[in-house]
């Protein structure tokens, strides 16, 4: 009897000390997970929680997906995290066909997702897709702001994402934007270029050249008046909380210099002696 209870005890203690390790070892990723999170997804502490939560949970996935990216890049990600065939990737591509709605370029929220190692292509779309409209009706939007065209305001978005050098410069290139569009200009975004002639062979976002603007695209805001017929990317909420809320400025022309700080001008001439000044 005596040797029953001692095994009882030592069953119960080992069935303790299980508990405290899955305790610890949950809270593990718990702080890891918000590390990531507040310390902007740092890679090596994504490679090293990816690995962790391979353990603990094979059947779930971290996939992180930038700001930026095009819908074919976020395809490129999920084809290396799943093992995707070329026809997944392909019906990730078309998603919205699937799903019976417009092109979801711009609607992928950029963060890190879990995600389960058998999710297919429709059900990795519709994840994104949904965590866009979640993140952006929390977006505070005054009575003057909603008669702002969501479509707009998502294409600005995309722009302001791909052309800004950080957060800190993308309510002044949106307000250059709309005073582009207010002015009847044409928008002439280099960043649309690169969008027009983006391949997986030569690189999604390629280097503009001069020949370039005579691309033709729809896409070419070097030829074509007022936006492009969809978003270029899949801006993250920043960007789209600029395309609400511009900046007032009453500059038309912009550049970075090497440094990446940005210039603005009211005039053609003033943004010359800017090209001359920072880039010769």
């Amino acid at each position: 009897m005596k040797k029953k209870t001692q095994k009882i005890k030592g069953k119960s203690k080992l069935k303790s000390q299980h508990k405290l390790f899955l305790g610890a070892f949950i809270g593990m990723l718990a702080v890891m997970l918000l590390s990531i999170f507040y310390y902007k997804f740092d890679s090596n502490l994504l490679t090293r929680l990816s690995f962790y939560v391979n353990l603990a949970n094979p059947s779930m996935k971290i996939v992180r997906v930038q700001e930026g990216l095009r819908k074919e890049e976020i395809a490129e990600i999920l084809v290396k995290k799943f093992g995707w065939t070329d026809i997944e990737k392909n019906d990730f591509i078309h998603a919205h066909v699937s799903l019976n709605t417009q092109d979801l370029e711009g609607r992928y929220f950029p963060k890190t997702y879990m995600m389960n190692k058998d999710i297919n292509p429709q059900q990795a779309s519709e994840s994104m897709f949904q965590e866009f409209i979640k993140q952006t009706d929390k977006i505070k939007i005054s009575e003057s702001q909603e008669i702002m065209n969501e479509d707009t305001v998502l294409k600005i978005a995309s722009l302001i994402q791909r052309e800004a050098a950080g957060k800190s410069d993308m309510r002044l290139i949106s307000g250059i934007i709309w005073n582009r569009i207010f002015d009847g200009m044409r928008l002439q975004i280099d960043a649309t270029l690169q969008y027009a002639k983006g391949s997986e062979e030569n690189g999604w976002w390629g280097r503009v050249k001069s020949e370039d603007k005579k691309i033709d695209s729809e896409y070419n805001t070097y030829k074509i008046e007022g936006l492009p017929p969809g978003a270029i990317a899949n801006p993250g909420i920043e960007a789209i909380k600029a395309a609400y809320n511009p900046q007032e400025t009453d500059c038309v022309f912009y550049l970075h210099d090497r440094k990446r700080r940005i210039h603005c001008t009211k005039t053609y001439d003033e943004h010359k002696a800017n090209i001359e000044k920072y880039y010769r």
